[in-house]
């Protein structure tokens, strides 16, 4: 399992013109799932995201998770974090998962997600065309994949 995480200042996800979700203050994440990912991932990659501590505190230090300063999530489900694009220009979408797999991680995560930061989880809708939006604070992105967890 595959994240990318940015702190926002806001976050919206639209499709077929109509914003599906949006956020202020907190996490846009794009997650990509493998076809060997479990729910052991999904636990891992929670626990690491809500407490993840890049928000800044009073004095302006990086130092604060989400869960305290009473951020939001957006999430949305991304197969080309898992592109291939060794041979040729054109990448293939081998390793990522399929929709058997990947649909009840992605639910999984954004329903624990939720509960870890106490508060409801906006989503994109897994397989669809959207648009996303974001103000990236800082910026402050962070990559993370469950096979590198150590």
């Amino acid at each position: 399992m595959r994240a990318v995480i940015q702190r926002v200042k806001h976050a919206s996800v639209t499709i077929s013109g109509q914003v599906k979700s949006a956020i202020e203050d907190g996490f846009m994440v794009l997650l990509g799932v493998c076809n060997d990912d479990t729910m052991e991932d999904v636990d891992w990659m929670v626990r690491k995201i809500a407490a993840l501590r890049v928000f800044d505190d009073e004095q302006g230090v990086m130092n604060k998770s989400i869960i305290e300063i009473g951020g939001n999530a957006l999430v949305v489900s991304q197969f080309t974090l898992y592109a291939s694009y060794k041979k040729g220009n054109r990448p293939s979408w081998f390793r990522a998962g399929s929709h058997e797999v990947s649909v009840p991680l992605y639910e999984a995560f954004c329903t624990k997600l939720g509960e870890a930061i106490g508060k409801e989880v906006g989503t994109g809708e897994f397989g669809a065309y959207m648009q996303v939006e974001l103000l990236n604070d800082g910026p402050v992105t962070i990559c993370m994949d469950t096979k590198n967890k150590e």
